[in-house]
């Protein structure tokens, strides 16, 4: 079993940053792959982000590419979503997840853990 809990959302003007945290407990996941999804009001939930460190480089939907990068702190179990150059589209319900996904990183479906979400919102 594995826990998450995301934190770091908040209210932040267009062209700001945030940086997003999910610190994981139970079982090590340092097997899983690391996800970040997104739900904007009468939206689908959205992949932003994942990573399997034990297997190739990050990767990022089209829309946060060049401005959102996903990193992790083993010591903390603590995966990280560094966000810049936000905008308004960007505001939605943020989302850890977990999960052996490979290599279907994209589908949340695959995802058997997730946080409770933080919520984000840009201003224009």
């Amino acid at each position: 079993q594995v826990q998450l809990v995301e934190s770091g959302g908040g209210l932040v003007q267009a062209g700001g940053s945030l940086r997003l945290a999910c610190v994981a407990s139970g079982r090590t996941f340092s097997s899983y792959t690391m996800g970040w999804f997104r739900r904007a009001p009468g939206k689908e939930r959205e992949f932003v982000s994942a990573h399997n460190w034990s297997a190739g480089s990050p990767i990022y939907a089209d829309s946060v590419k060049g401005r959102f990068t996903i990193s992790r702190d083993n010591a903390k179990n603590t995966v990280y979503l560094q966000m810049n150059s936000l905008k308004p589209e960007d505001t939605a319900v943020y989302y850890c997840a977990a999960g052996r996904v490979s290599p279907y990183y994209r589908d949340y479906r695959r995802y058997g853990y997730w946080g409770q979400g933080t919520q984000v919102t840009v201003s224009s």
